[in-house]
């Protein structure tokens, strides 16, 4: 692991003293909450609707794509899937279809496919990872097109990926279906290519390279899946190959409408448990704290601090994300992978996305740090909010000065509190508080 030794710190400033951590009040926030009750029975109606308009598939190899986001699941959903797949008479096998993530390495995205529980055992069929692609052509501007190898010489390629807004570019095609093809199936290679035109190419790019891969590749179909605040599924749809530049930018609206984000726009200190690449490109979601790596975020919230505690397990040390920050720990700077990051980075061409924050000793002295260096705040009355991560913005803890702003509103309830942080012996916050 290309990890790097942070030294222990010390950081002396006048002012601490007047630094008081605020007692907490655990808040729930009320969202549109429906959601899929049986996501593998709506899956099968809709793979034996739409999945036939796709024609005789006896005895082809079709590979179905596995990205490197989260999605509620997965393992159920790729299954259900491929067993479809293989009534209809193919042979259907798994393709990692996630850029450079993993470290830019076929062993690096076959751990992160396995760690969703995505394996051969799993699934029933293959999973085949690789670096390599094959050229499918070139853009107007002279990007070449590429694709993963495996993927480009199948007989049939379903997509599947979560639908989202992207945490970098606004446009009707954002994290999706299309960009899997522009970006995700580029491997490396590909994601390098496209990435080095600049982000803000993006809108204009995505769909060119999407029609490249339609025109040029037997894609059968995709199935788009949507989230809500609470992380889980409300919306599966096979998206028959003919309707996915039509039907995407609609999916894409349903999920910025069905999507969790703060019910209010002032924040102090935004204290995030944990970021991770299987909750965002970006390891957390800037639609909800307003920051993104491109500094071209605005109107999403007014944050003064950005504190940082750690990683996910399931982002494997690539702590991505981790420059948005304003502090974070010693501990968690000694638990990231750096080389993967920037990886990710150069290839995003986004060498800020690497960046390292400063750090203290433990969560007490970061916190107070991040008070402390808030300008113009009551330091007795911080409005700090304390947040699981990103995808879990329904309850969540407030502090006591914000709590009573928020107790007239009918879309916010207060749960419990106001308690003192609760801090282990060594100074970092305890889970759960």
């Amino acid at each position: 692991m290309g990890s790097i030794f942070f030294p222990p710190v010390e950081i002396k400033t006048e002012g601490m003293e007047q630094v008081h951590l605020p007692r907490m009040v655990q808040v729930r926030q009320f969202f549109d909450a429906s959601f899929i009750q049986e996501p593998q029975r709506v899956l099968e109606e809709e793979l034996e609707r739409k999945g036939r308009l796709c024609g005789d598939l006896t005895g082809k190899r079709v590979a179905v794509t596995v990205g490197s986001r989260g999605i509620p699941h997965l393992a159920q959903l790729v299954r259900t899937t491929v067993d479809w797949l293989k009534a209809q008479g193919a042979q259907p096998f798994i393709v990692p279809a996630m850029g450079s993530h993993g470290g830019a390495s076929a062993e690096g995205q076959l751990e992160i496919v396995n760690s969703y529980g995505v394996t051969e055992e799993a699934v029933g069929v293959p999973v085949l990872p690789t670096m390599e692609v094959v050229q499918l052509g070139t853009l107007d501007d002279g990007t070449p097109v590429y694709c993963d190898r495996f993927a480009a010489q199948a007989d049939g390629l379903v997509l599947l990926n979560k639908v989202k807004p992207h945490t970098d570019f606004k446009g009707p095609y954002e994290s999706g279906l299309a960009k899997m093809m522009a970006i995700g199936l580029g491997n490396h290679k590909g994601a390098s290519m496209f990435h080095m035109m600049g982000m803000d190419t993006f809108p204009e790019r995505i769909p060119k390279v999407a029609e490249v891969y339609l025109r040029t590749l037997p894609v059968l179909f995709g199935i788009a899946a949507v989230q809500n605040a609470y992380d889980d599924l409300c919306l599966l749809e096979v998206v028959p190959a003919d309707r996915l530049m039509e039907r995407e930018p609609v999916l894409l609206n349903i999920a910025k409408d069905r999507m969790g984000k703060f019910k209010f726009d002032d924040i102090d200190v935004l204290v995030v448990d944990e970021i991770g690449k299987n909750i965002s490109g970006a390891g957390l979601d800037p639609n909800i704290v307003g920051r993104n790596f491109s500094r071209n975020l605005s109107g999403v919230l007014r944050l003064k601090k950005l504190f940082v505690r750690g990683l996910t397990e399931e982002t494997h040390h690539v702590g991505i994300g981790i420059s948005l920050a304003d502090i974070t720990t010693r501990r968690c700077l000694n638990s990231i992978d750096f080389s993967a990051v920037w990886a990710n980075a150069v290839t995003a061409t986004v060498i800020q996305a690497g960046a390292i924050p400063m750090y203290a000793e433990n969560d007490r002295d970061a916190l107070r740090l991040a008070i402390r260096t808030c300008n113009g705040i009551d330091f007795d009355h911080a409005r700090v909010v304390r947040i699981k991560n990103t995808l879990e913005v329904s309850e969540f803890s407030v502090s006591e000065s914000l709590a009573e702003e928020l107790r007239s509103r009918d879309d916010i309830q207060i749960l419990s509190g106001p308690r003192e942080m609760r801090f282990d012996s060594d100074g970092f916050l305890l889970d759960g508080d």
